[in-house]
């Protein structure tokens, strides 16, 4: 998404790129890691100047969050998440939501489940990080951001606790706004290690990787969001094309599709263009520290590599 527009407008040249790739046949494919529905997405893109009708499905993370949290995935292409299948076949749906302050009681309850507190859930979501909501008080960032911060450390304790398991429904951890602010996917990752540090030796025998069992992240770099865009298709005829190397690049890699990486609009463009290095130094960074990343440690090489997606 973010190789097409800033937020507010389309990048230059992508319009026409849109137009002449269509012209040419090529099958598109929107993949977003928004955590609100299709419905949105078609409704931003007509907001910026696109025609949904030139993409041949858009697939979003909220979506097919929001199949989980059903058990009916498989109908659109992924598997369901065995934890959430037990869960809902023991008709345990009570759940605590990290939200974005849109629709949030709305999304889970229209799924099937309530929303209730930290202490009594079978399940915690994150699709945002500006509410935290349990069904009676909604704790909001922008009312008083420090008891916000507060009140969820104090339910990630409780949740790590308990061993609940969590349902990420945007893995993009950084916002592509001033200053980076945090999305959902850092909650996830702050939320795996106390999952970790709480069940670890002294006290446990859990590993840092079999932590990750607790956190289901939905869209790129997972495979949920590929199997569904690309279903039977012949994977050395697809290209991923992206801005963010944690998600678009390594979700390629993973996937088995070429990558082409645009590196001056999107995640990085600061910093392409502030490094002396360029883009090869930003990548070498990114996978210098890959252990830390959705690489899990393995190393990414995009295939392609254009300063924008222009014709």
């Amino acid at each position: 998404h973010e190789v097409m527009h800033d937020g507010s407008k389309p990048y230059e040249g992508v319009l026409q790129t849109v137009e002449e790739l269509k012209k040419s046949g090529k099958k598109m494919i929107i993949l977003s890691n928004s955590s609100k529905r299709r419905e949105n997405s078609e409704k931003m893109l007509v907001k910026l100047g696109f025609n949904p009708s030139d993409f041949d499905n858009i697939i979003t993370s909220g979506d097919i969050s929001h199949s989980l949290l059903q058990n009916n995935a498989d109908s659109l292409g992924c598997s369901n998440w065995p934890v959430l299948t037990d869960l809902i076949q023991q008709n345990k749906k009570n759940v605590f939501v990290f939200g974005s302050g849109v629709e949030d009681e709305l999304y889970v309850t229209s799924a099937g489940w309530t929303l209730t507190s930290i202490e009594e859930a079978d399940l915690i979501v994150s699709r945002g990080t500006f509410t935290i909501n349990d069904g009676t008080t909604v704790t909001s960032k922008n009312d008083d951001e420090m008891n916000y911060w507060k009140v969820m450390e104090e339910s990630m304790v409780i949740g790590a606790q308990r061993k609940l398991p969590m349902l990420v429904t945007n893995p993009d951890k950084k916002r592509p706004d001033a200053g980076l602010p945090p999305m959902p996917g850092a909650i996830g990752d702050t939320y795996e290690r106390f999952v970790w540090t709480h069940h670890c030796h002294p006290v446990g025998d859990m590993t840092e990787e079999s932590a990750r069992d607790y956190v289901k992240r939905i869209g790129k770099p997972f495979r949920e969001v590929y199997d569904i865009a690309l279903g039977n298709d012949d994977r050395s005829r697809a290209i991923m094309v992206g801005d963010a190397l944690e998600t678009d690049v390594v979700g390629g890699c993973a996937a088995g599709v070429d990558a082409l990486w645009v590196v001056k609009d999107g995640i990085h463009g600061a910093d392409v263009e502030e490094q002396q290095g360029g883009a090869e130094s930003v990548l070498s960074s990114f996978n210098g520290m890959n252990y830390a990343t959705y690489a899990y440690g393995k190393t990414i090489t995009p295939r392609y590599l254009t300063d924008h997606f222009r014709w």
